[in-house]
């Protein structure tokens, strides 16, 4: 039985590449067809490539190994928070800082400190600090655990790294192929097959294609690990509910809708070009109120007459 059925991966956008002018060529083999102008992935081998993909990382966590989860890009940050967390691994969601894997060492150190001021704020030992001191302890705090929270609990370098986007998570990807690290990854249609060990190929900039793989893949890792799938409570559907703009961010046919969301803003503007209307308008009497004035200047004809009467002295002489 397939982890994932192709229903499910089509409901799911799993089969929306990118816009044929962006393709990369080696992607050539995952595609299907492309249609108005947008590549359309060949999902019977989305299916059995993320059947592939299942069965590596269920037997990698048989053996007991540790998984990286990495996915910086905004649709798919909430997401991998979620799964990575589920299936007990480590996750990057934020921003990927260089020689977060070949410069262990140092980065070991920062998340020591991030787990020493957790103490300090549990203890209270924080709040007994000066003010002025604990606040740049509190922005130091905020900031560690916005970069490095998902990997305070690591202890050593992950034995997989799964990630959702290669082409934005390339200095990943450079420090995997240094260390070795087996690469799994949504292969979008713009992307290098040539540098993932375990490739996917699907959407991945669709939250619900995004969804659906790392979902499926957290599965195999907590199945790996516990002997057992874990249970579903038949609310799945809702999981990602509280994310912000969850489905806006879904891509191309959907990609439209957070512009929409400035349309308000846009008609906002329009009562104040209006107003300027009247504001014209008050001008066109002050330009008519000089028209009288110039009338008041018509009166000087009278001196016409003088230059007639001025004739008649000219033949006398």
């Amino acid at each position: 039985m397939p982890v994932v059925t192709l229903a499910q991966l089509l409901e799911s956008g799993v089969h929306f590449g990118h816009q044929t002018r962006r393709w990369n060529p080696k992607m050539d083999q995952y595609i299907f067809t492309a249609r108005n102008g947008v590549h359309i992935i060949d999902l019977v081998q989305t299916a059995q490539l993320l059947d592939n993909a299942y069965a590596f990382v269920r037997r990698s966590a048989e053996k007991g190994q540790k998984f990286l989860f990495v996915g910086t890009k905004r649709q798919a940050a909430g997401i991998v928070a979620e799964e990575a967390s589920r299936c007990g691994s480590y996750y990057i969601n934020q921003r990927w800082l260089g020689g977060m894997l070949t410069n262990w060492t140092t980065i070991k150190t920062r998340v020591e400190r991030l787990k020493e001021l957790e103490r300090m704020q549990e203890t209270g030992a924080l709040a007994l600090r000066p003010k002025k001191e604990a606040a740049v302890l509190r922005r130091e705090l905020e900031k560690l655990q916005k970069y490095l929270g998902g990997i305070k609990l690591m202890r050593r370098l992950p034995d997989v790294v799964i990630m959702v986007d290669i082409k934005r998570e390339y200095n990943a990807v450079q420090e995997c192929q240094k260390l070795g690290i087996p690469i799994v990854s949504l292969l979008d249609t713009n992307c290098d097959p040539d540098v993932v060990d375990i490739p996917i190929p699907g959407n991945d900039d669709a939250i619900r294609s995004i969804k659906l793989i790392l979902g499926s893949l957290a599965n195999a890792i907590y199945e790996g690990s516990h002997g057992q799938a874990p249970q579903s409570d038949g609310d799945g559907d809702d999981i990602y509910a509280d994310y912000p703009s969850a489905e806006a961010d879904y891509d191309y046919a959907e990609e439209a809708v957070p512009a929409a969301d400035e349309v308000p803003a846009a008609t906002d503007e329009v009562p104040a070009a209006t107003d300027e209307v009247p504001a014209a308008t008050d001008e066109v009497p002050a330009a008519t109120d000089e028209v009288p004035a110039a009338a008041d200047e018509v009166p000087a004809a009278d001196e016409v007459p003088a230059a007639v009467e001025a004739s008649p002295v000219a033949e006398s002489e």
